[in-house]
C-alpha cells in the first residue's frame, strides 16, 4: 500500500506543478506554438478538469485501499491522453518534444496499473450474519 500512496502523491505534484502554469499561458501558447487556441471553452475546461484530477489523485493517496477502484478512471485518464498525443504524432499533428507529456502520463499510467494490482484485498472477507 506504500507503494501506491507514494505513486499518487507524486502523481498528484506532479500534475500540479505542470497544470497550474497553463491558466497563465494561454496566450503565450499561441505565439509560441502556432496558431493560436481559438476555444478557450476548451482550453481551460481541460485544465480544470486535469486539476480536479490531480486532487482525486491526493485523495487516493491517502488511502489507497479505500479508495481502490478509484485508480480504474485514473488508468483510463492517465492512457487516454497519452494515447491521443500518440496518434497524433503518428498523423504528423505533434512535434517530438510534445510527446513528453505523454510519456510522462503512459508512465504514470503503468505506474497507477502496478498500485491497483498490488493494493488487492488480502485475507478472507468476513461475512456479517443476517
Amino acid at each position: 500500500m506504500r507503494f501506491a500512496k507514494i505513486v499518487f502523491a507524486c502523481a498528484a505534484v506532479w500534475g500540479f506543478l505542470a497544470l497550474t502554469p497553463l491558466y497563465f499561458l494561454f496566450a503565450m501558447i499561441g505565439r509560441q506554438d502556432p496558431p493560436a487556441i481559438t476555444h478557450p471553452d476548451f482550453y481551460y475546461g481541460f485544465v480544470g478538469v486535469a486539476l480536479a484530477w490531480q486532487v482525486a489523485f491526493v485523495v487516493i493517496a491517502t488511502n489507497p485501499q479505500r479508495y481502490r477502484l478509484m485508480m480504474i478512471p485514473a488508468v483510463l485518464e492517465k492512457l487516454s491522453y497519452a494515447g491521443a498525443l500518440l496518434i497524433l504524432y503518428l498523423q504528423r499533428r505533434l512535434n517530438p518534444p510534445q510527446l513528453f507529456f505523454g510519456a510522462v502520463d503512459l508512465l504514470l499510467g503503468l505506474l497507477f496499473v502496478a498500485a491497483f494490482l498490488r493494493t488487492r484485498e488480502t485475507g478472507p472477507k468476513s461475512e456479517v450474519a443476517p
